[in-house]
């Protein structure tokens, strides 16, 4: 097969498909953070059919990167070679079938929870504490206030980087802190989780005391993402970085959050460098310090700028 003309559009090589394709797309705007460069070409599909025709048809030299509502997200300021993949509105039915609920992997976090307690089925209240969708919350198994997905997950569903449908349960999915073991190219498009019968007004009580948990320790109201830092077996990040007298720290329009260092701010002119840099300039203090070596939890996707930035 010939290869393709170097002056050949990407998106004029792409199968042709029911959803969207948009060239050098703003990635920024998706994310918390509001920081990073464009999408090479940014692929909405219509629904899980269409998302396999595209895998199945795309060249294989495209790379693929999908993201999320961009909660846990960092676009680096030189953007995203290939096809950045958002979910959106196929993606996003949640049905249940006596106790266990059914969710798209585009479904906020929170509205999975809002809609199990309608249905007075208790066991997901944590995720209306977790920033983001489904699709992410499978693929790093997020967590927050003593649960987390490995132990709500009867099975997930994806497509694969060849388009086929794969079912995949609890246990294949390998479950780890904050991390999953599946393929980094399948592609999660629903969730099985499990429930238990409960009261609407006690689940939506256990909701308002998570709120408010997370109003008053995290800076929500900011321009940040999720915890920046898994924490370190037997340890707790934000004790760390506290320690080692990292909190209010400030590289260009970037900032280690003040409320909970944790998280880091973009105080309204930061770069995608300026919160990387100062990312990695929190992990060498506690490094320095205390010989433990922090792992990004928010996810750093696309390329630097030359110089850095």
């Amino acid at each position: 097969m010939m290869a393709a003309p170097r002056d050949l559009r990407l998106v004029d090589r792409l199968p042709k498909v029911r959803g969207t394709y948009r060239a050098n797309a703003n990635l920024g705007q998706y994310t918390w953070l509001r920081v990073g460069g464009p999408a090479e070409v940014l692929f909405r599909p219509a629904d899980e059919a269409d998302l396999a025709v595209f895998m199945a048809g795309k060249p294989a030299d495209v790379p693929v990167t999908v993201v999320g509502v961009g909660s846990n997200l960092l676009v680096r300021d030189g953007g995203v070679p290939g096809v950045t993949i958002r979910l959106g509105k196929g993606f996003t039915d949640i049905t249940h079938d006596g106790h266990i609920v059914r969710a798209g992997a585009a479904c906020l976090d929170l509205n999975v929870a809002i809609q199990a307690r309608e249905w007075g089925l208790s066991g997901l209240e944590f995720l209306s504490g977790i920033p983001g969708t489904i699709g992410g919350a499978l693929r790093m198994n997020a967590g927050a206030y003593g649960r987390e997905m490995k132990d709500v997950t009867l099975a997930a569903e994806a497509i694969d980087a060849k388009g086929e449908r794969q079912y995949t349960t609890n246990g294949a999915l390998c479950f780890g802190y904050r991390h999953s073991g599946m393929p980094a190219d399948w592609i999660f498009v629903a969730a099985e989780l499990k429930t238990e019968s409960g009261e609407p007004a006690a689940i939506a009580a256990r909701m308002a005391e998570i709120q408010a948990k997370r109003e008053d320790s995290q800076p929500i109201r900011t321009r940040t993402g999720g915890s920046t830092f898994a924490n370190p077996e037997g340890s707790k990040a934000w004790e760390l970085i506290d320690a080692a007298g990292c909190r209010g720290l400030k590289r260009g329009g970037a900032m280690v959050s003040e409320k909970h260092c944790n998280f880091l701010i973009n105080t309204g002119e930061a770069t995608a460098a300026d919160l990387e840099d100062l990312g990695e300039d929190v992990r060498s203090r506690v490094n320095a310090k205390f010989g433990v070596e922090l792992r990004w939890e928010i996810k750093r996707i696309g390329v630097r700028l030359e110089g850095g930035k």
